[in-house]
């Protein structure tokens, strides 16, 4: 499933590059020999993974706003990236609580203005936009939603990204049904692992609570999350922008998620980071008053990913949690963070 060879000498550009994500994305492709261009604002943390990668250079790490479109229009032209892979976002649901009107900016109009240069280019082959499971209009039933489910997120997060999904479905119908590029979303459940430094995220508040020597804080212990290691979705993008390029029969929308014994509640996921973590951690449940909505149940159902590729899942929850622990540590004793992540990728493809 994950022939990195394809990659090779590949002209790749990575929006939101240097963000957790984006970074592990990056290494994947640079360890492969790909051609990396990144456009993303500063790493949005203090620490980050992209600045303790040591990445920036071994690739072409550009600093510029989505909502830039000239400036996106840009490095398109200088770049000629054969594939295109959008994670550029605000990401965090209660930021877009804060502000709204600039997680739309980003999330749907820095969409808008990556299509547009995609359409534009004449270079682009391959096109992956990634969005979220969140996209879909939540009934917290007890089974996993398909990708034929309607959207529609009830915060502005997870609405953004719901609109950024219509905008890409647009583009496809409008300018690329002549099968010159191939388009697809991919709707990915809660990631975990080591580097996210993010405030608002449990494994980041995690290792935080275990660098200050207190209690885990656990605000709504009781919501069920499709929980994967960040490496999970990040090969499935890679597949899928590989198979479409190579076959356009492969462009469409897929979600990418854990099997379901792999969704666990916040509660669940946290006693496992302390069984792993060691050192008595612990935590508490400090649930909040007149907290923002955030739902309490949400699965998605993988059945076309598995069908269509072939795919399953790597690495179970537990395993999932040891590799997390393992880089935590290795980042809170002055560990060489590049030749963690390197070890960790070369363990999942083993």
């Amino acid at each position: 499933m994950f022939d990195m060879n394809f990659y090779a000498g590949k002209k790749v550009l990575v929006t939101g590059h240097t963000g957790f994500k984006g970074t592990w994305l990056c290494k994947i492709l640079i360890n492969a020999g790909a051609l990396v261009t990144g456009y993303s604002l500063d790493p949005p943390t203090e620490p980050n993974l992209f600045s303790l990668s040591g990445i920036n250079s071994e690739m072409n790490s550009i600093i510029g706003d989505i909502r830039d479109f000239d400036k996106l229009k840009q490095v398109f032209d200088e770049t000629r990236p054969e594939i295109v892979l959008h994670l550029a976002a605000q990401p965090i649901v209660r930021d877009s609580y804060k502000d709204p009107r600039y997680t739309y900016d980003t999330n749907v109009m820095g969409t808008v203005n990556l299509l547009e240069c995609v359409r534009l280019s004449g270079c682009v082959k391959s096109v992956l936009n990634v969005t979220t499971d969140k996209v879909y209009n939540n009934r917290e039933w007890c089974w996993g939603y398909r990708e034929d489910e309607p959207l529609d997120g009830f915060d502005p997060y997870s609405n953004s990204k719901s609109c950024s999904e219509l905008v890409t479905h647009s583009y496809i119908n409008s300018f690329f049904n002549d099968g010159s590029v191939a388009v697809s979303t991919a709707r990915a459940g809660n990631v975990i692992g080591g580097g996210d430094f993010a405030n608002d995220r449990i494994i980041p508040d995690c290792i935080r609570a275990m660098q200050n020597g207190t209690d885990i804080i656990v605000r709504n212990p009781f919501s069920t999350r499709p929980y994967q290691h960040v490496l999970e979705p990040l090969f499935v993008y890679l597949m899928i922008a590989r198979k479409q390029y190579e076959d356009i029969k492969f462009a469409g929308y897929y979600n990418v998620g854990p099997d379901d014994c792999d969704c666990v509640t916040t509660g669940e996921l946290t006693d496992l980071f302390c069984k792993y973590w060691g050192d008595n951690a612990a935590w508490k449940n400090v649930s909040e008053d007149n907290a923002p909505h955030e739902a309490n149940f949400l699965k998605l159902d993988c059945s076309k990913l598995k069908s269509v590729f072939g795919w399953k899942p790597r690495w179970h929850i537990n395993e999932c949690m040891d590799m997390t622990c393992r880089f935590g540590k290795t980042f809170l004793s002055g560990g060489n963070i590049s030749d963690e992540m390197n070890a960790e990728i070369n363990e999942f493809l083993s």
